[in-house]
């Protein structure tokens, strides 16, 4: 059943194109191609925008079935995790998007992903070939575990368009089924969850501790008025100021700005953000960057960190209050830091508002999280 409001947009989404997330196969591409799926940024509509299959549209849009059969996909996850949640969303499909869907999911082996067939790149007009039809056929993905039954999806309209579909599992995915029923369209599918993250405890190597990619996750924050915090924590660099965290300006602000002696701005609110760490680890090295953030960065920042025992989490401080430059990577070694830890969750604290674009949090791994198998 769909839930009225989503509870999973903190987590990461595991099938997005920014962390590797890929189509391997379709059934049908004619109107526009399944990536668009995948894609991170909220679908948008082109009026009178046409190409020579039809109505351009930002979705995955397959043609009117006219044979046997339903329409459906198979997308690699960009990273496994376990699955908590599902956005479908129609928008701008509001006469053709798929009256109903489904969802199923696998954990494959390299060796079975290899069975599949190439992709063409550019698969708008087309439709899967008969070959490519049989090859997929025979690693019968109609019998993945099915997470979500058939169900009835909304038109694509500004307050029907989105819908949030819990999953109640434990288990690891690599890669999910989206069947819709017979055809049409779908804007955005967002696979929420927690990348799986095999810590090795052993090394000897820093790692990325707060990183996605490791298992990080944003815990809760103030605010995210243009961007979410969560991309703090994507991989790569961060490609202009949407694929960053960046919050609203903050109304309390007085009206003239005084410094300190440190020309740090005195003010009375600020904007912050917890992540719990892919592993309880110590911290060696500290990274806030605040690329593309030109005219908006903010004047200083501070990280403290705690270990979550009881749900309760004693914070102390690791970075002290410290001064930020526009579209910067700020590097402090250990000998900035006034405490390494053991943490398992971080909160960065940005005064009084503004954007970064990265936090990378280096050190050694520790211990896994009690509540993590």
């Amino acid at each position: 059943m769909a839930e009225e409001v989503s509870n999973y947009e903190n987590l990461t989404d595991l099938a997005c194109e920014k962390i590797g997330g890929q189509i391997l196969f379709a059934t049908d591409d004619w109107f526009a191609p399944a990536e668009n799926l995948l894609k991170c940024e909220d679908p948008v509509f082109k009026a009178g925008l046409f190409t020579e299959y039809g109505k351009w549209m930002d979705g995955w849009e397959t043609r009117r079935k006219r044979k046997p059969g339903h329409d459906w996909c198979i997308i690699k996850l960009g990273m496994s995790g376990i699955i908590k949640g599902i956005e479908v969303d129609t928008a701008y499909f509001t006469g053709n998007y798929a009256p109903k869907f489904s969802l199923q999911a696998a954990k494959l082996k390299s060796d079975d992903e290899a069975k599949f067939p190439s992709r063409q790149i550019d698969a708008m007009g087309t439709e899967c070939s008969k070959e490519a039809f049989a090859q997929v056929k025979a690693i019968k993905t109609e019998k993945w575990k099915e997470l979500i039954p058939m169900t009835p999806l909304t038109a694509g309209f500004i307050n029907t368009s989105r819908s949030f579909f819990k999953i109640d599992s434990d288990k690891v995915y690599s890669h999910i089924r989206l069947n819709i029923f017979p055809d049409g369209g779908i804007a955005r599918l967002r696979v929420y969850g927690e990348v799986q993250h095999n810590v090795d405890l052993s090394t000897k190597e820093e790692i990325d501790l707060v990183a996605m990619k490791n298992g990080g996750v944003c815990h809760s924050y103030s605010n995210a008025h243009y961007g979410h915090p969560k991309n703090l924590i994507s991989p790569g660099i961060a490609k202009n100021m949407g694929d960053g965290w960046e919050t609203a300006r903050r109304i309390d602000r007085p009206p003239i700005l005084v410094a300190d002696e440190r020309n740090i701005l005195q003010v009375p609110g600020n904007e912050w953000a917890i992540f719990r760490l892919g592993c309880i680890g110590e911290i060696n090295k500290v990274h806030i960057d605040t690329n593309h953030f030109k005219g908006n960065y903010p004047d200083s920042a501070k990280l403290e960190g705690g270990i979550a025992r009881n749900g309760v989490i004693v914070w102390k401080t690791v970075l002290p209050p410290t001064k930020l430059a526009a579209d910067r990577d700020h590097e402090y070694s250990i000998e900035d830091l006034l405490c390494c830890g053991p943490f398992s969750h971080i909160r960065i604290t940005m005064m009084p508002d503004g954007g970064i674009s990265r936090l990378r949090i280096f050190g050694k791994p520790i211990s896994k999280h009690p509540e993590i198998h």
